[in-house]
Order: structure tokens, then sequence, then C-alpha cells
């Protein structure tokens, strides 16, 4: 059950917990205790522990499911670093055997990772611009109508050009420029009404796929702020872009989605 997954356009290797479980020698639902806490606050969980420090918890542990019969259960997918984490709570012969395991199944993932070519965007963009002179030169043959190929050639070339625009959204100006994309998006879609459900599709995507709870880091926030005295009103001026700007990991991940939010509805970025 070890796996390679795209985090960020990254592959990275993670191994599935049943399998961790397994190398440890217990239960699967132990295991997810041990990384979620008990429900009774007896089990303090690796990763509550984790999200009330502050850390990316998606460096560790990325949230997953899998089907038994008709039904669909939890899992988690875990990265070299969450497995670090689980290896360190075991005590003896039992952590070090663990350890042993989970570092050769990474370095074997890690190793076959590396001799795989990798596919990057520009290799997108080449195979992109190929099949458009294929398309083209077939125009050309049926039709024998060169305006209507180069004026076909033309539109292909800017529709690239919009993929290249947003693919070059950094992280330095990343809050603005994703919000001027979802606006885009929005009047694209029939108004700025549009905006607000955007967003929401935006943090549901960053949760799902990082394993996050933006409202649980938001409320934290908000308590530690108060905690600190800093008045009511700014608190509840904060929102999910306050949360995402305190992890570099996060501010990776928005930019991502949006991008392909901005891809997935054809929208080019193009700030004034």
């Amino acid at each position: 059950m070890s796996d390679l997954i795209k985090v960020n356009n990254e592959t990275i290797v993670t191994l599935d917990s049943r399998e961790v479980a397994e190398m440890l020698g217990k239960d699967h639902s132990m295991l997810l205790r041990e990384i979620d806490g008990s429900k009774d606050g007896k089990t303090v969980g690796i990763i509550p522990t984790l999200e009330n420090a502050n850390f990316a918890v998606s460096n560790y542990f990325i949230r997953s499911t899998y089907k038994s019969g008709t039904r669909e259960y939890k899992c988690y997918q875990v990265t070299k670093m969450g497995c670090e984490l689980i290896g360190n709570k075991q005590q003896g012969e039992k952590g070090i055997i663990f350890t042993a395991k989970y570092v050769e199944k990474f370095n074997k993932m890690e190793q076959s990772l590396k001799e795989q070519k990798p596919t990057c965007i520009e290799d997108v963009l080449i195979t992109s611009l190929q099949e458009m002179k294929m398309l083209k030169q077939q125009l050309n043959q049926i039709n024998n109508n060169a305006l209507r190929a180069n004026k076909l050639a033309i539109e292909a070339q800017e529709e690239v050009k919009s993929i290249k625009e947003v693919v070059s959204l950094d992280t330095v100006n990343w809050r603005s420029e994703t919000q001027t994309l979802i606006a885009k998006i929005a009047r694209n879609q029939g108004g700025f009404e549009h905006i607000n459900l955007l967003k929401s599709e935006s943090y549901e995507l960053l949760n799902k796929r990082f394993g996050v709870k933006l409202d649980t880091r938001l409320t934290n926030k908000r308590r530690r702020m108060a905690e600190e005295g800093v008045t009511k009103s700014k608190r509840d001026k904060l929102n999910y872009l306050d949360v995402i700007a305190e992890d570099k990991k996060l501010i990776e991940g928005y930019v991502a989605i949006v991008k392909d939010m901005a891809i997935k509805y054809g929208i080019s970025k193009k700030v004034n």
C-alpha cells in the first residue's frame, strides 16, 4: 500500500496508515486513535498536538479513505516525517524494527521516483503545441484553407499563452493575485455574486488536499489573539487568508488550487 501522490505539483512518497499499522503489529483503529486522539480526550492525538503548535499537518499526514465492501472508511497517507513521529512514540525493540522497516520502504520508493522521468508544465505545453500543429495540418488538407488554419493556430497560441500566464502566478503577491483571479472567474460565471461560492470551493479543496481544517485554525488564532488582548473588532476581521498566510505549505497549496480553478474556467492571469 505504498503510494506516490501529488502535492503542489510535487510527487511525494507515502505509506497507507493501514500498512503502517501492520508494520507496527497493531490494529488500524488503534493507530488512528494515536493519530487523531480519542473522543473522550484520554489519548492525546498527534494531529491535534501539531495543529495546536501551528505545524503543517499535511507535512506528516494526508487524510484519505478506502472502501471495504460498500462502505468507505477513514485512513491517512503517512509521509516519512509522519512515520518518524509515529516511530518516536514506540519503545524498545518494536520501535527499532518499525523504524528500520519504514526507512527501507521510503528509500526504495524515493529511489524509484528518482529513476522516473519527471513530467513538467513545459512538457505539457510542448505536447499541446505539437497536437495543435497536427490539427492545423489536417485542416489544411481537408479544407485547403490556409487562412482558416492560421486563425485556429493563433487562437490555440493565445490559449497556451493564457495557461503560461496562470502558471506564472507565484507565492510573493499570492494574496492579491489569487483574489483577482477569483473575481475574474466570478465575472466569467455571470457576476460577482459568485465570488463567495468560488472562495468556498477553493477553501474546501485546500482542506481536502492538505488534510487541514481552516475553521479550527481560524478559531485557534482568534483565541490566541484574545488572550494577547487584541480587540474583538480586529479579531472579527480575520479570515481564512490570514490563516493560510501563516503556513508556507498552505500558501503554495492555495496558489496551486486557484491556478487549477483559473485554467478550469478558462481565465488567464492579467493583473494590472
